[in-house]
C-alpha cells in the first residue's frame, strides 16, 4: 500500500486556503469530523482516496457511511489521506492515547 506524506496531500489540495483550514482543524485537539468530511475538505475524491487505500470506490463509499469501523480499516483510510490514526480514551478528566 502506497502511503502519502501529509505535505504532499496539502500541496495537492485544489484550494490552498482550504488546505490551510483543514490543517488547522486537524491540529486542533477537539476537532470532530467524519472521514467523508475530512476527505472532501482535503479536496480528495473518493476515487483518488480509494486508489491510495487499495480499495474500490464503492468500498470506500460504504466505509464512509458506516458508524462502526475496524481500527485497521480506519487506519488504512487515514493513511490514504496522508495521516496517522491515533485513538484516545477519555476517562473522567484524563485523556489517554491508546496503543492499537
Amino acid at each position: 500500500m502506497k502511503l502519502h506524506k501529509w505535505n504532499d496531500i496539502k500541496r495537492s489540495a485544489k484550494d490552498p486556503a482550504r488546505a490551510e483550514r483543514v490543517a488547522r482543524r486537524v491540529e486542533a485537539e477537539l476537532v470532530e469530523v467524519s472521514l467523508a468530511e475530512l476527505r472532501r475538505e482535503l479536496g480528495v475524491t473518493q476515487v483518488e482516496m480509494a486508489k491510495a487505500a487499495e480499495m474500490t470506490q464503492s468500498e470506500l463509499s460504504k466505509l464512509e457511511r458506516r458508524d462502526d469501523h475496524l481500527v485497521s480499516t480506519l487506519r488504512r483510510a487515514v493513511r490514504a489521506l496522508g495521516g496517522e490514526l491515533e485513538v484516545t480514551a477519555v476517562v473522567g478528566d484524563k485523556r489517554v492515547k491508546l496503543s492499537v
